[in-house]
């Protein structure tokens, strides 16, 4: 992605205008976590199957991930206003088909669709600061824009909780999707009247042919995890799930002969970029699947209430916050250190919490929970408020803005493919028995969590020494990350 253009004024209404991007990216992070608490309420009311809710949860975080560079050009080609407005006004009416869907399948068509709009919109955020505001005066929007998705992080699986046990509008589950209309319509109608056009001054082009293959094999990849288990393994799926490979190699073939790569192949020349994108893939696949195993064992397996199982999870964003400014004042010093240091402590409160799990058996309490994911949160907070700055240490400046798309991108095809991995695990594990079974295998199905943690640390190894004074980039550089 082109970097936008410098402001060549200031502009009109610039605190108005990020107001409006702020709320539809604080739209989009909320939903992308608010499903996750009431998604057991939401199979049990439309007789859905485990697959379907995996493909609710999965299929925003693999749409959003498909598109999220495509939807970045897209604005330096057409037009940030242009492809925002088209983003919020999708995401919208893609909530409306969520809150209305009478089947799994209309929701996850919805679903699929919210995940695809929200990455059109997302990724002119920070364009849009970027053209707003002048370089000298981009840290205090930038601080502005972390705390919104810090209280996004906060506020959606205890906002998913109330609205749904308090059965706000008589609409039960549904109003956790339809509560996004009137927020689309603010941020459309704002956007229309206070948001100026920008796009990039280089000629650039949409690399379909890398769109499409890199579309073809992530579909090729996780159709099988999330469909393979309820299908019964067919061929077909085998075949399929090892034509990733060969697809992936297309991909990187065609981005060589690209005159306007999609991901421009020199990024992987940079060690640290490469080390760390496996690593956030890694990291990824074990953090939305935690919660999802969590849920699922409290509230179908124990039995417990909505609001209680949300609040089981709310140190973790506090947990995050608490570290995060400790991270970033050391970060150019110990930023290596400091990331090897998070990813401990959070495999060692897996670890803990496997161990709570199976010591107190159905007898658990919140409080017995609650700590380890608390210190889960202090952990990430200690590493992920500085780990994309290090990843990107080494990206020439002018690929700065494809490798930030291609880090996030891998961010969301982590989450997503860790949630079908870890539903194939958790599922079989409970497959034919009680629902108490659910519960019982949490503990099992953990351990991947624990795993998959501990190789990131172990990948954190391998990241090379850090420059002297290029720990940390400059704040436009920053990708926050949930």
């Amino acid at each position: 992605m082109a970097s936008p253009a410098q402001p060549r004024a200031a502009q009109k209404h610039p605190w108005l205008v990020l107001s409006v991007v702020l709320t539809a990216a604080f739209m989009d992070l909320v939903d992308g976590t608010i499903v996750s608490i009431v998604l057991p309420h939401i199979q049990s009311d439309l007789e859905a199957g485990f697959a379907a809710a995996q493909w609710v949860l999965a299929g925003y975080s693999l749409t959003f991930a498909l598109m999220l560079i495509p939807g970045g050009r897209l604005g330096d080609v057409y037009g940030r206003k242009r492809i925002f407005l088209i983003g919020v006004a999708g995401f919208t009416l893609a909530s409306i088909v969520c809150g209305a869907a009478t089947g799994p399948g209309l929701l996850v068509g919805g679903r699929l669709l919210q995940g695809f709009m929200a990455a059109l919109m997302v990724p002119q955020v920070i364009s849009i600061i970027m053209v707003m505001f002048m370089p000298e005066r981009r840290a205090k929007p930038f601080a502005v824009y972390g705390i919104v998705l810090s209280l996004a992080n906060v506020s959606g699986p205890l906002l998913g909780a109330l609205l749904t046990e308090y059965d706000v509008f008589g609409l039960q589950w549904r109003a956790i999707f339809l509560v996004n209309v009137p927020v689309g319509l603010l941020a459309f109608v704002g956007a229309a009247r206070y948001m100026p056009e920008s796009r990039s001054e280089q000629a650039l082009k949409m690399d379909v042919p890398g769109t499409v293959l890199i579309t073809l094999a992530s579909f090729a990849l996780m159709l099988p995890l999330i469909q393979g288990r309820e299908s019964g393994w067919p061929l077909w799926m085998i075949l399929l799930m090892i034509a990733t490979l060969p697809l992936l190699g297309l991909f990187a073939l065609a981005q060589r002969r690209s005159a306007s790569p999609l991901v421009p192949p020199g990024l992987f020349k940079e060690r640290s970029f490469v080390v760390g994108l496996i690593m956030l893939l890694t990291l990824f696949t074990g953090l939305a699947s935690f919660f999802l195993v969590i849920n699922y064992a409290l509230q179908l397996g124990l039995g417990w209430s909505l609001l209680a199982t949300a609040l089981t999870g709310i140190g973790w964003p506090v947990g995050i916050l608490v570290t995060s400014g400790l991270a970033q004042r050391y970060a150019t010093t110990h930023g290596r250190l400091l990331i090897r240091t998070g990813l401990l402590i959070m495999t060692v409160a897996v670890v803990a919490l496997i161990v709570l799990l199976a010591a107190y058996a159905t007898d658990i309490s919140y409080w017995v929970i609650a700590p380890p994911v608390l210190v889960m949160g202090l952990g990430f907070g200690l590493c992920v408020s500085i780990l994309t700055n290090v990843i990107l240490t080494g990206v020439p400046a002018d690929s700065a803005g494809a490798g930030s798309g291609v880090l996030n991108a891998m961010l969301q095809l982590g989450t997503a493919a860790g949630i079908a991995i870890v539903g194939v695990i958790f599922v079989s594990l409970a497959n034919g028995q009680d629902t108490t079974s659910l519960y019982f295998a949490a503990s099992t199905t953990l351990w991947y969590n624990a795993a998959v943690f501990l190789v990131a640390l172990l990948l954190a190894m391998a990241l090379p020494p850090a420059p002297r004074g290029t720990e940390m980039r400059e704040s436009a550089r920053q990708v926050p990350v949930p």
